[in-house]
């Protein structure tokens, strides 16, 4: 585990304790989500960020001003102690920690189910009832097209994968089948 996972762990703990006790915690994590996309997709932000040149306070100053009134003061004092700190390099691994330690504290797990058409939502709340009580988690769904499906659906959650695509089924009667035929 790198040095900076360790110290982006601790930000995580701590940005979750007062989350917890301000009643925020999925709040916090959508900004979090929100503030990692829009650093990822601007490349001058980021360039801006990670001159060493340029004062913390400068730095601060451009992000309060573009970032006002969108994030709760939760994340933007956390913002301000990676900038202050020269910690900007770890909020994606932060971002990743503050997930893990909500969902084992509230019980929740991410499911990414692959589907070859846009799953409604009668039809993600199923899912997210199915695999809630095979997981005994609270499951909230992430659906992404897959076109090179035939049919069915394939659920990960976590490290686990749930392969109910059509493919899927063929390659395990196939190996049935093949192992019926070696005895």
């Amino acid at each position: 585990m790198s040095q900076d996972t360790v110290v982006a762990k601790r930000y995580a703990r701590a940005l979750f304790e007062v989350a917890v006790e301000e009643k925020k915690t999925l709040e916090v994590e959508e900004e979090l989500k929100a503030l990692v996309s829009a650093l990822a997709s601007n490349t001058d932000l980021q360039r801006f960020i990670s001159t060493p040149k340029i004062s913390g306070e400068d730095k601060l100053a451009v992000l309060k001003q573009a970032l006002e009134g969108k994030l709760s003061m939760v994340v933007i004092n956390t913002l301000k102690l990676l900038v202050e700190r020269g910690r900007m390099n770890i909020l994606s691994d932060l971002l990743d920690s503050y997930v893990k330690i909500e969902g084992k504290s509230l019980s929740l797990a991410d499911a990414t189910v692959y589907s070859t058409y846009e799953l409604d939502e009668r039809e993600k709340k199923a899912v997210a009832e199915e695999f809630g009580t095979l997981s005994g988690r609270k499951i909230r769904v992430t659906n992404i097209i897959d076109k090179s499906l035939l049919g069915g659906l394939k659920v990960v959650i976590g490290d686990t994968l749930y392969d109910g695509s059509l493919a899927g089924k063929l390659e395990r009667l196939e190996k049935s089948f093949n192992d019926k035929h070696r005895r």
